[in-house]
């Protein structure tokens, strides 16, 4: 018997969000739904056709599945489905067939849009973009682009230009600095300290080469940084004047007089505390505050990349006082070395729940007793001190203490070569770690080239690639049917999800591998995502933007987790059980975890995904 409009009606006012639209909206809606019949392996729509409009389960089971046939969805009583191609392009983005009979109510297309365009609750639910992200906070230097607190046309001289050129220049154009260049590519800065202490102090002539007095080649940032890195790094190195530098071309600069109608205290002043401890207990004292620092940024809105940027520019600046500090007990290094981190810091995606896991590449003339004697002193000292900080040894041993991981550049050469060549399950783990590789601290320049060959070399062996996307299939979304999450079913942690190595771990290794074959330098997971959309590592366009907004509401997810952890005072970790979200939350983070699975099986297909 067809469904009179009386009983759609009725059936809209017990399934969100229509339940939230007034008597005469709801009344007016539900003529315009139509009803449809099928039977039992009738197939709705398939992967690409033209969707109809939104549908919703009144009554049966629906199967969803993907472009590879793998079901990834099963649904029910209540339950809508399409709205993902609608929102994009129109196109069905799965297929859908039905498990059981089934009668479907269809939204037509139309309809559809002008029922989220007027009606903002119902916008909200079939946004699948996580609320937090949603949230606009009041601009500040955490969220603000230098490229929008620089001045764009800084002054500039010429290296042999004199001093008593550049007293005149600043005092006409009221500055207190100068950037010195030859043809835009930036050789040194020059203050107001350096005439008083360089000029004055030392009674030198006024015709002085600007090239003598200059401070050479600056700290800098690039003018995608954010406004905390500026001040970040002001309050680490004691400075007031950064050079924006872009492809070696200086761009912009960034005063301390830029950034006072910003405010980013906290974080900032975390980096100012540690970089002026003398020991390992005083900066201890500044990052049991970190759980602080990440309730404040996410209770304030900020984006779960922003957060996890600040928290992990605090575990930098300890790693680089750390390293201070061990050179000033154990005395100058004997040879350039590099620290790095990899894991979470090295992607710059550090939590509340942090573990280290770091590594040493020494100059090719180390001697064994300089790598057994001073490096692997001061190995112990900086893993100690991070451990003492919070930043606990890592379970795997995956640190500079270890000798493995305390070599010159030769052998990191040959580590990532022999990886690359014969990707066995141990190769395919390790390269994994070390492809989120970050310097941190040392004097050793050549890792950028390290990088660049390693990449190369890599995305051109197949077979390490195949390997690499077996190995990115390893973690899998915790899915499971009629609409459920997969919960950790016995132990500790019953009925949680493990928003790590279920939640987000899966996105961060299909990252890796986008920017394992699209060549990409960057090690922060949101970073390779957004360079994927290009289409040119792996994933299509389409695929790439799917995933970025599911990690976005994933990531924000495990975060609010955590805040709600800090606000009842206690420990934040990454276990979080479904019945603590609202209906609402979990049907947006399964379908999150649905794009995840999605792309899972098409690269495990060998498919370009969502191609």
């Amino acid at each position: 018997m067809p469904l009179t409009a009386e009983q759609v009606t009725r059936f809209l006012r017990s399934v969100h969000p229509y339940d939230t639209l007034s008597e005469d909206a709801l009344t007016a809606l539900a003529p315009i739904f139509e009803r449809i019949s099928l039977p039992t392996g009738a197939p709705i729509y398939t992967l690409g056709d033209t969707l109809s409009g939104l549908y919703l389960i009144y009554n049966g089971t629906v199967e969803i599945c993907d472009e590879n046939g793998v079901v990834v969805s099963h649904l029910g009583l209540r339950n809508s489905f399409g709205e993902r191609g609608l929102l994009r392009d129109g196109t069905a983005a799965t297929s859908a067939r039905c498990e059981s009979d089934c009668t479907l109510l269809i939204l037509p297309t139309e309809a559809f849009q002008t029922l989220i365009n007027d009606a903002p609750q119902v916008r909200r639910f079939f946004d699948r973009t996580s609320p937090a992200l949603r949230k606009s906070p009041a601009s500040d230097l955490a969220t603000t682009e230098v490229a929008d607190i620089m001045a764009r046309t800084p002054v500039t001289l010429l290296p042999e230009d004199t001093a008593h050129t550049a007293a005149q220049t600043m005092q006409s154009t009221g500055i207190s600095s100068i950037c010195i260049t030859d043809q835009d590519n930036l050789k040194g800065i020059l203050t107001t300290g350096d005439l008083v202490g360089r000029i004055l102090a030392e009674d030198r002539s006024r015709q002085t080469p600007l090239a003598e007095i200059m401070t050479p080649a600056p700290r800098t940032l690039p003018s995608s940084a954010i406004g905390s890195d500026v001040l970040h790094l002001m309050m680490e190195h004691g400075i007031g004047h950064i050079p924006i530098v872009d492809a070696g071309q200086l761009v912009g600069i960034v005063t301390q007089t830029d950034l006072t109608r910003f405010q980013a205290v906290t974080s900032a002043e975390m980096v100012r505390d540690i970089a002026q401890a003398d020991s390992a207990h005083a900066m201890a004292e500044v990052t049991a505050r970190i759980p602080q620092l990440l309730a404040q940024l996410v209770g304030a809105g900020h984006r779960h990349d922003i957060v996890t940027r600040l928290i992990t520019d605090v575990a930098d600046t300890v790693t680089r006082r750390l390293l201070m500090l061990a050179e000033e007990t154990f005395g100058p290094p004997p040879v350039p070395y590099l620290w790095l981190a990899c894991g979470s810091q090295g992607r710059q995606e550090q939590t509340g729940v942090s573990d280290q896991d770091n590594c040493l590449i020494l100059d090719d003339s180390v001697t064994e007793e300089m790598r057994q004697g001073y490096f692997d002193k001061l190995a112990h000292f900086v893993c100690d001190g991070l451990n003492t900080c919070g930043y606990v040894y890592c379970p795997g041993d995956m640190m500079a203490t270890a000798d493995r991981w305390r070599q010159p550049l030769a052998v990191w050469q040959d580590y990532f070569k022999n990886w690359i060549s014969t990707p066995n399950p141990e190769a395919q783990m390790l390269a994994s770690v070390m492809f989120d590789l970050r310097p941190i601290g040392g004097a050793l320049d050549c890792f950028a080239e390290l990088q660049a060959d390693t990449l190369e070399a890599a995305a051109q062996n197949s077979i390490f690639v195949a390997h690499m996307a077996s190995n990115a299939l390893k973690h899998h979304p915790p899915l499971g049917l009629l609409r459920g999450l997969a919960t950790i079913r016995s132990g500790e942690h019953k009925h949680q999800l493990d928003m790590k190595h279920n939640g987000v771990v899966p996105v961060v290794d299909l990252a890796r591998l986008c920017a394992l074959q699209g060549q990409l330098p960057a090690a922060n997971t949101r970073a390779r995502l957004r360079a994927a959309l290009s289409g040119h590592a792996g994933l299509s366009p389409s695929g790439a933007a799917d995933l970025l907004t599911a990690y976005d509401l994933i990531a924000q997810t495990r975060l609010q987790h955590q805040w709600r952890q800090i606000q009842a005072a206690d420990a934040p970790d990454n276990f979080l059980a479904p019945a603590d979200l609202s209906d609402f939350e979990r049907s947006h983070l399964r379908d999150a975890f649905v794009v995840v699975k999605s792309l899972q099986s098409a690269i495990g297909h060998g498919k370009n995904a969502l191609s």
